[in-house]
């Protein structure tokens, strides 16, 4: 065995986050860790990393017991973990920050960048990762950063690999190259504990499944021992009626109609569509056919070239976002933690930054105003957070996003953006926002939903647009779109 948790419990201010956990991991094994936001999944994770010293319970590795681990006995044993969100160095290279995970000895040590580059350039090869170690990494993408961490842990050679939400930056053909990644590490030996919401990556690739619920341990079973709809089952502790609530609504009127619209700089080209009242317009294509680019057009950050774009009957010139929330429009961006909320800010004042005219006077923010505004939102969207006045930062992912959500609607818009709205998100808070994305529509207004998640297309659009090359492709209707159909217009047009 190369790790086994026993009996592992950590409270926080008297808040039970585990209780009495049991876990472990063998060699050659992918071992998924399931369960919602707040389950207890990153508590138990730093326990095994060093971060957090358990109140009882034991931890063993490689057979050997180990009453207290520390980050630095962790590393040396052999235990890596890859988050969501990489931490290198930004104004660094990507060899430097690879050179400073792997390289021991003195402060006055002879340096040889040579051999640290071709290290670098080297397991980046081995990630499937086109890369320049001198790059800054500054200058990276998300999903690139997070390559060089899987390259890191093989550098340092780890036989417990920890990766946590590796996915949720990466295009498909990226996750590929990470699964082939996870093929070759389990044919050497390394174990690895997965962490994802996506539950067709957990059954696509593990061998055992864990799943937590509230700080204990529900079950471990096979991954043929299980199945999807007993898998939510076990991680919200509730029968869920159905992922995506989707009912039939009455449309009314067109709300948003574009008609030949064009952005040269973006690669955007003659998109036309319309969406009617109480209509989900699914947005669907490839990472880079354009759909968030068409979203930025549609609420003025990049006007368009070229087109018309009509709102409610009348024809609108959209330059900037002010524009676009006066024509009736909200947009909620896919990057919730720097576009779609400000972390360090409360949850009431994240609720009134798109409406500070409603909740002031005379320029002064009229507090009580705020908190109300925030509180009606909490209660309707069920947004679970100790008070309006905490920070955003500390709340769930879905919650987040539920804040984000709430600041948006409280413009009070006939046409609403998601661009994708449930990414990162546990599978109840994903079935929550898709309640809420219902009733929305219900109510009346005309929601375009951008989703990489064919799943969540297919389960809550009326129609669907598809894109490839800045271009719609083709719009197919609820009751003929299949995921073959879909992907054939993505990949094909």
């Amino acid at each position: 065995m190369l790790l086994a948790a026993a009996s592992i419990s950590k409270s926080f201010a008297g808040v039970r986050a585990l209780k009495r956990v049991s876990f472990d991991l063998r060699p050659g094994e992918v071992h998924a860790l399931v369960g919602e936001n707040g389950a207890g999944k990153s508590t138990l994770i730093k326990v095994i990393t060093g971060a957090e010293v358990p109140d009882a319970g034991t931890l063993a590795v490689h057979g050997r017991t180990y009453p207290a681990m520390d980050p630095g006995l962790s590393r040396a044993l052999g235990i890596a973990a890859i988050y969501q969100q990489p931490s290198l160095f930004p104004d660094l290279s990507v060899a430097e920050n690879i050179a400073l995970a792997l390289e021991t000895g003195g402060l006055w040590r002879q340096l040889d960048w040579p051999a640290r580059a071709q290290r670098a350039s080297d397991l980046l090869t081995r990630v499937g990762a086109s890369i320049e170690p001198g790059r800054l990494v500054a200058s990276l993408s998300m999903p690139e950063q997070q390559l060089v961490e899987v390259a890191k842990a093989i550098g340092a050679d780890a036989k417990i690999v920890i990766m946590d939400e590796p996915t949720a930056a990466l295009t498909d053909r990226e996750v590929e190259r990470l699964f082939h990644v996870i093929a070759v590490l389990r044919g050497h030996g390394v174990g690895i504990i997965y962490i994802s919401h996506r539950l067709e990556e957990v059954f696509a690739i593990a061998d055992r499944i864990t799943v937590l619920r509230d700080g204990e341990t529900v079950e471990t079973c096979s991954r043929e021992g299980v199945d999807r709809a007993a898998l939510i089952r076990m991680m919200v502790g509730r029968e869920l009626s159905a992922v995506f609530p989707k009912r039939a609504v009455k449309l009314g009127e067109v709300a948003l109609d574009v008609e030949g619209v064009s952005h040269r700089a973006t690669g955007l080209s003659d998109i036309s569509f319309s969406v009617r009242q109480g209509e989900i317009l699914g947005l669907a294509g490839l990472v880079g056919s354009g759909r968030t680019q068409l979203a930025e057009v549609l609420f003025g950050l990049t006007p368009a070239d070229a087109g018309q774009i009509r709102v409610r009957g009348r024809g609108v010139r959209l330059t900037a976002p002010r524009q676009a929330i006066d024509a009736g429009i909200a947009y909620v961006p896919e990057d919730r933690r720097q576009h779609g909320v400000v972390l360090e800010m409360s949850v009431a004042s994240n609720t009134s930054l798109a409406t500070l005219s409603e909740v002031s006077s005379r320029g002064l923010i009229d507090r009580g105003r705020e908190v109300a505004l925030a509180e009606r939102y909490v209660g309707q969207f069920r947004i679970k957070t100790p008070s309006v006045a905490v920070d955003v930062g500390t709340l769930s992912g879905g919650n987040q996003q539920k804040v984000a959500l709430a600041r948006w609607l409280s413009t009070d818009p006939s046409i609403l953006i998601l661009d994708e709205p449930t990414q990162g998100v546990d599978v109840g808070s994903k079935a929550e926002i898709h309640e809420l994305m219902q009733t929305l529509a219900e109510r009346g207004l005309a929601i375009v939903m951008i989703s990489s998640e064919l799943p969540e297309v297919l389960g809550m659009s009326d129609r669907i647009a598809v894109m490839r090359a800045g271009r719609i492709r083709g719009i197919l209707d609820r009751a003929e779109a299949t995921q073959a159909s879909v992907l054939a217009l993505a990949l094909h047009g």
